[in-house]
């Protein structure tokens, strides 16, 4: 068993590059359009950056659930409030997008939602496959079932984020004495 005892760099790379690999082949077979491998990989990274800890695990999926959800609602308003037109697009999505930061922002000072970083990537997630996934902008999408962006992004947090937890606890495994 000595022989299998690694430097903890050496053992967190192999207990990501394994889950990884396990992570994409179930985001691009069984689970594709469920979960998103890349949002995986973000609530992932950021798991670590927060802490890697039983904490980060927390403040990883409630801080980017609560990102995820106001980034939601400022596209449901920005399609359901039809001021585009008036103002243009890019001046409205601003206005709602500023305020809606805000709002995000001045939660930060309650200590659930305290971790922004997360809050920030799960807000920025749930934009980004909104904008880039095919009909996934629009009320009705962002309201259905499937390819609503918010279940996308929420699993593909919790997932990332418990990927994160894992793979610490696989590497710590592999780096201590027995």
């Amino acid at each position: 068993w000595e022989e299998l005892i690694m430097s903890s760099h050496v053992a967190l790379s192999v207990s990501i590059a394994v889950l990884g690999g396990i992570a994409t082949a179930i985001c691009l077979g069984p689970m594709s359009g469920v979960i998103i491998i890349w949002a995986v990989f973000i609530a992932w990274a950021c798991f670590f950056a927060v802490g890697g800890n039983g904490m980060a695990l927390v403040n990883t999926i409630v801080c980017g659930t609560l990102g995820a959800v106001i980034a939601w609602v400022a596209l449901l308003i920005i399609l359901g409030i039809p001021l585009a037109g008036l103002l243009s697009l890019p001046i409205w999505a601003g206005i709602v997008i500023g305020l809606t930061v805000y709002v995000m922002c001045r939660l930060a000072q309650i200590k659930i939602f305290s971790t922004l970083p997360a809050s920030v990537l799960g807000f920025a997630s749930v934009a980004a496959y909104a904008l880039q996934t095919p009909d996934a902008l629009s009320t009705s999408a962002l309201t259905a079932n499937s390819n609503n962006a918010l279940i996308v992004i929420v699993i593909s947090f919790i997932v990332g984020a418990a990927l994160g937890w894992m793979s610490g606890g696989i590497a710590q495994v592999l780096t201590s004495e027995k």
